[in-house]
């Protein structure tokens, strides 16, 4: 990967389709969430990786393994590294691991950063339906931090139940950024990502990212045209060096997101920071080679 070539790195898009056919999520929830995002294309991983080399960009593709709580079997993790693999160039693997799966998933996660070069994990606690400081997940966490990689929680609401009765079973409780605050404390080095901006809880993600110094936010899920004010203005200024960009893709393009951030009011010399410079450091793609 050629660093000084991207334009920018997306950290937050979503592999939905297998090789096979098979989605991440079940008809039911993947149809409701096309009801509430509009409906959208399922690229495959090559697609994405043609999609995001056309642009100059980089992305962070993951998926979510919430089997326990869902019943629907995820998209193999080691499928989502080989191909990213396929397209290192511009493609960057994060795994999920259901945290329901205790120490087994702790070996896991270990194989697939050291086997099949996974560069982070990503959590959805209402779809997975756990609280992000359950100690049933600290042996997952334990191991994410020792690797060194990242953990990406989703936090706020979520398009993913909507409208489907009882939200279909997704409890928007556990997204709520203070229940990572308990895991920043438990795991002082580990790498977090508060994903989105935290609706209805906004002011405790950015509360829990200015406390802890190796929390970070990326902007996925929202066009930037409906951020809410306060989140603008840390950006700007408290935590510049750990605000990301992330569009969510294929619910939300790169190309309508950054459309709307090149009219937000953010410093000339911020705007780098958000796009590229902070999630280079994070992800630690400033320390290699091209």
């Amino acid at each position: 990967m050629n660093l000084d070539e991207l334009v920018a790195i997306d950290v937050h898009t979503h592999a939905e389709i297998s090789k096979d056919g098979h989605g991440s999520l079940s008809p039911v929830l993947f149809g409701a969430s096309g009801e509430y995002f509009g409906s959208h294309e399922r690229p495959t991983i090559p697609q994405m990786a043609a999609y995001y080399r056309e642009r100059k960009m980089a992305a962070v593709v993951f998926t979510v393994d919430a089997e326990h709580a869902t019943g629907h079997p995820r998209i193999a993790n080691e499928e989502i590294a080989e191909s990213c693999a396929e397209h290192a160039d511009v493609l960057i693997p994060f795994a999920s691991v259901d945290p329901h799966k205790g120490r087994a998933g702790a070996r896991e996660a270990r194989r697939l950063v050291e086997r099949h070069g996974v560069r982070g994990f990503k959590f959805h606690p209402s779809i997975q339906g756990f609280a992000p400081n359950d100690p049933m997940a600290y042996p997952l966490y334990e191991v994410i931090e020792e690797l060194g990689v990242p953990a990406l929680f989703h936090t706020g609401q979520t398009g993913i139940g909507a409208g489907v009765p009882g939200g279909g079973g997704i409890r928007l409780k556990y997204s709520n950024p203070m229940l990572v605050d308990d895991v920043a404390v438990d795991f002082p080095e580990l790498r977090v990502i508060l994903a989105h901006p935290s609706f209805p809880w906004q002011d405790e993600a950015l509360a829990v990212a200015t406390h802890k110094p190796y929390v970070h936010i990326d902007l996925s899920g929202w066009s930037p045209k409906y951020f809410p004010p306060q989140l603008v203005r840390y950006a700007n200024s408290l935590l510049k060096d750990k605000v990301l960009f992330g569009s969510d893709y294929p619910v939300i393009t790169p190309d309508r997101w950054l459309a709307d951030f090149a009219k937000l009011d953010i410093k000339p010399e911020v705007r780098p920071k958000i796009l590229k410079d902070n999630a280079a450091r994070l992800l630690g793609l400033d320390k290699e080679t091209s």
